[in-house]
């Protein structure tokens, strides 16, 4: 059987990607597709590992291969999900997480509704603002942009099937792991091995009493 697609998403500053750090370390069998972007790779990315990094150009000759499962423009650059990389992963029949800015999940969602889509929330406006700040990876004009942006997209929420609040990393980790491994023993998930154990039932195995 294939792997889930599991999309998380967050307004920028979330913690969306710190989260996913810690899923990929301690969760077994899942994988993780690299987004493409177009904007500058700041200090402590690498290339490959956290993004891919190309120019507008090649991205759009990506859209032209119809290289994305999604694509979309969020502050001022551009994202897309390598429909190669999940395909890959998910054919292996392992979890593939998406980690995709909310317009990118609005367009999985609605293409893939059998996807599994987690929203990370910030305990508070205050929270995210100070995240963003400490982070010191935008420009003072980026950095307001991001969070005048976020009044909108923590609006977003009542699209996800699942909302992780991101207040202490352990126990937002526990809650996402706990929603990724749960979704995988849904019944309609394990269909091969429930008729396996059914078939193991058979009647006519067993002799009948007195024989």
């Amino acid at each position: 059987m294939k792997g889930n697609l599991i999309i998380i998403s967050s307004p920028s500053g979330g913690g969306k990607g710190t989260l996913i750090k810690e899923i990929l370390k301690t969760t077994p069998n899942i994988g993780y597709s690299v987004s493409y972007t177009t904007r500058a790779m700041r200090e402590g990315e690498e290339n490959g590992r956290d993004y891919l990094f190309v120019s507008y150009q090649e991205f759009s000759d990506l859209i032209k291969q119809d290289e994305f499962l999604e694509y979309a423009e969020v502050h001022g650059n551009f994202y897309g999900t390598s429909k190669t990389r999940v395909n890959h992963e998910t054919d292996a029949g392992r979890d593939v997480i998406l980690e995709i800015d909310v317009q990118g999940a609005e367009n999985i969602v609605r293409d893939f509704p059998e996807a599994v889509s987690i929203f990370i929330l910030p305990p508070s406006f205050e929270v995210l603002r100070d995240r963003l700040t400490d982070r010191a990876t935008e420009t003072t004009e980026n950095l307001a942009l991001r969070l005048k942006n976020s009044f909108g997209e923590v609006q977003k929420f009542k699209e996800f099937q699942y909302i992780v609040i991101n207040d202490e990393k352990q126990q937002a980790t526990n809650d996402l792991r706990t929603i990724i491994l749960a979704e995988r023993l849904k019944r309609v998930r394990q269909t091969g091995a429930i008729q396996d154990i059914l078939d193991s039932f058979d009647i006519s195995k067993f002799n009948t009493v007195g024989d």
